[in-house]
Parts: structure tokens; C-alpha cells; sequence
């Protein structure tokens, strides 16, 4: 696979987490993520741990809710050995991969796994994402008799052509009709959109979007195309098979998609994600962007709790015998430090609407807040309220932002 996992510790066979774990979990929502790693066919621009059929070689799918409700045990003896099995879930997120590639039975299986292990807050939010052409009115409305509350549809784009150089399987035509299923089985609906696809007109962008509106979701994402090398795309892209993104017409892309976002009524809560309202903004991404705790279960996984931060086995063969011997299916693991932590905070918070607080901010970051007011970056009113909340253009540039708060 393209992905790689990153370069850290040695992860415990116990999976046993340090005293300084526990610390202000009181204030930390707790989250769990469940990857499953399966598609129908891999699309070209992906390097998601994912897998199709004939590449999994002595894993089948039909195990896999076993293995991962297995997983979430282990988990909650972790969390209850350091002190920290008192939290109920507050967020539950299905993602792949396609979730809805296994019988809905399965999936209830693992959210019913992470119900008895912690529990599910009141009102907590439990969504699955799922391609359009991977769900029928039985298996939504199956879901959302278990306690589903959402669900994430992998539009990408209402245009044939982008469709094709994206390697889509679905009908743009079916995107109205399992709306309509969501809703009538009571889910809360989202739409994934791509932009920038090579080949992607602005007037494509705007069907795209029009399209998406038109189904009156309570949520939406628009992504730039982003290129990962070991793609089949990028490679696509090497020989000069497919042109490569144009920066300048993502950007102009991005601008079209907040204008006619907010003429219908959508409010940006972060880079590049927008809700109908601050109650159905998704809150297990927020709960990434805000530092809260997460575990993540399945293979290629990563987990956060305390500063500490893990990641599991990548190939679903490895990650399941590991789970059968009894240890950790964790094969890295690191501390955070202070440092790393700031810096990831001002990362992360500085992409969404609520803003980053100053105060947090050093003496050399806290004297470029002018500059980034000039340059019309941040918003001065939030400034002179202790917060950094970006611009439009600021969202266009928010890494540069990001460059002048950590000098």
C-alpha cells in the first residue's frame, strides 16, 4: 500500500498507557473511530489503508466485525487500567474504506461493542460513511434502529467525466434517491465533495455543488484533490496520462463553493467543511481539530488519549493475529511533548471558525497578528477578542497563517 505509518516508539504488547495519560480527562471527550478497510474496487487517487477482495490474502470480511469488537475489549481494559474507563463515547465514527460494503448486522455488531464497553453518551453522535451505491432503504433505516444517527455519502462530484478520472463507481442520478433513504429512516445526511479533479471545469464544479444543494444536507466537505505519491493517479500524472491539478483554479474552486455555501444558508465551521447549523456540525472531527481523546480500532488505525498517540497494524491479516495472540495490534507509539503539542494545537485550531486563542500564542506569534489582519488573513474583529479566526483568503492560505504563528 502507498501509506505509510510514521516513525515512533515501540508500542507496548499491553498496550498499557503512562499515569501522565489521565491527566484532564475529565475535560477530554472521549471518541472512537472503527476503520474498516474494505472497498469494492480502490480508487485511483486513494491511499487510504484500504483493500479490495483479491488483495487480502487469509482475511475475510465476514470476520471483521469480530476481530474489531475484540479490539474495543482490549481497549476498554487499557482505558480502565489507566484510570479512564469512566467516559462514556460521545462520538462514534464508521469509515474506510466503505463501512457499508458489510452487512448492516455488522456494523451494529461493533457499535454494540462500543456500547457495552463504554457506553454511549446522551445525544451522542454515531455516523458511518458510505458510497451511494453501497446502501438500500433497508440497511439505513436497519442502522438507524441501532442508535445511527448519521451518515456520510461519498458524492465526490455530480459530473460523469470527473467521476470517471476519480474511478467512482456510482450514478450521480442515485445521489437524490439514498438522500431520500437517509432521511426517511431519520439519519442526519453529509455530502463528500472532491475539487480540483484534472479534467474539473469551474462549470463542473458548479454542477457538482448544485447538485449537492439541491438535497438539502445538513452538512457538506469539499476536499482538494490532493495528489499522494504511490497512487495510481500520481503515476497516471508521472507519464503525462493526466494533467495535474491546477492550484489556481482550486482556489477559485474553493471560492465558488463558500459563496454559493453561504448563500444557501451554510456556515463554515472548518477549512473545509460547512453545516446548516452549529448543532449539526460533525463532532468527532471536531474532537481531531480540538484534541480531545479517540481511539481508533481497525487495521492502519491511529489513537489518541492524553498526549499519547499509537497507531495499529496496517494489513488486516497482521492486525487480526495480533488481536487472536492477545497483545496490542499497536505496532507504534509516542509522547507528545509540550512543543509538539502547541504546534499541533495552533495547527489544528487555527483551521476552525471557533477560533485559536491568543493567549496560547508566543510574543514573536502574538506581534505577527497585525500583519495577518493587513493582509486580510484574520478576521480583526475576532482578534481584538483574543481569538484567530481566518479569512476566506486566509482559509486559501492557512498554511502560510499557520507558518507566521509558529516563528
Amino acid at each position: 500500500m502507498p501509506s505509510t505509518l510514521p516513525v515512533g516508539d515501540p508500542a507496548p504488547a499491553d498496550g498499557a498507557l503512562p499515569a501522565s495519560a489521565a491527566e484532564g480527562s475529565a475535560e477530554r471527550d472521549l471518541g472512537v473511530y472503527l476503520h474498516v478497510p474494505f472497498c469494492r474496487v480502490r480508487c485511483g487517487y486513494c491511499d487510504f489503508n484500504t483493500y479490495t477482495a483479491s488483495e487480502i490474502r487469509g482475511v475475510k470480511q465476514s470476520d471483521y466485525a469480530e476481530q474489531a469488537s475484540a479490539e474495543v475489549a482490549f481497549a476498554r481494559g487499557v482505558l480502565a487500567d489507566a484510570g479512564l474507563a469512566a467516559r462514556e463515547a460521545s462520538t462514534v465514527f464508521f469509515g474506510g474504506g466503505t463501512p457499508t460494503l458489510l452487512p448492516a448486522a455488522d456494523l451494529i455488531r461493533m457499535l454494540n461493542a462500543v456500547r457495552d464497553a463504554w457506553g454511549l453518551a446522551p445525544g451522542a453522535e454515531v455516523t458511518t460513511e458510505a458510497n451511494p451505491d453501497s446502501v438500500t432503504p433497508e440497511s439505513l433505516a436497519e442502522l438507524a434502529a441501532a442508535g445511527f444517527t448519521r451518515v456520510s455519502f461519498g458524492m465526490q462530484s455530480a459530473v460523469p467525466h470527473v467521476l470517471a478520472t476519480l474511478e467512482r463507481t456510482h450514478d450521480p442520478a442515485r445521489i437524490p434517491l439514498v438522500v431520500r433513504w437517509a432521511r426517511d429512516a431519520g439519519l442526519q445526511v453529509s455530502l463528500d465533495l472532491i475539487y480540483g479533479t484534472p479534467g474539473e471545469s469551474l462549470d463542473d464544479w458548479r454542477r457538482s455543488l448544485e447538485l449537492a444543494l439541491a438535497q438539502h444536507p445538513d452538512h457538506l466537505s469539499a476536499y482538494a484533490l490532493i495528489v499522494e505519491q504511490g497512487t495510481k493517479l500520481a503515476r497516471q500524472i508521472s507519464r503525462g496520462e493526466v494533467a495535474q491539478p491546477d492550484e489556481e483554479l482550486q482556489a477559485d474552486q474553493y471560492e465558488l463553493a463558500d459563496e454559493l455555501l453561504a448563500a444557501a444558508g451554510y456556515g463554515w465551521y472548518e477549512v473545509s467543511n460547512w453545516a446548516t447549523d452549529a448543532a449539526h456540525r460533525s463532532r468527532h472531527n471536531l474532537a481531531y481539530w480540538t484534541g480531545q481523546d479517540w481511539w481508533g480500532i481497525g487495521p492502519g488505525a491511529h489513537s489518541h488519549v492524553g498526549g499519547v498517540r499509537w497507531w495499529n497494524a496496517k494489513h488486516p491479516a497482521a492486525y487480526a493475529e495480533r488481536l487472536a495472540r492477545g497483545v496490542s495490534p499497536a505496532v507504534g507509539r509516542e509522547t507528545l511533548d509540550a512543543e509538539t503539542r502547541h504546534v499541533e494545537d495552533v495547527l489544528l485550531r487555527s483551521r476552525i471558525v471557533d477560533g485559536l486563542p491568543i493567549e496560547v500564542l508566543d510574543a514573536d506569534a502574538r506581534a505577527a497578528v497585525a500583519g495577518l489582519i493587513a493582509d486580510d488573513l484574520i478576521e480583526g474583529r475576532n482578534a481584538i477578542a483574543g481569538r484567530i479566526v481566518l479569512t476566506r483568503r486566509g482559509r486559501l492560505l492557512a498554511d502560510a497563517v499557520v507558518r507566521r504563528l509558529l516563528p
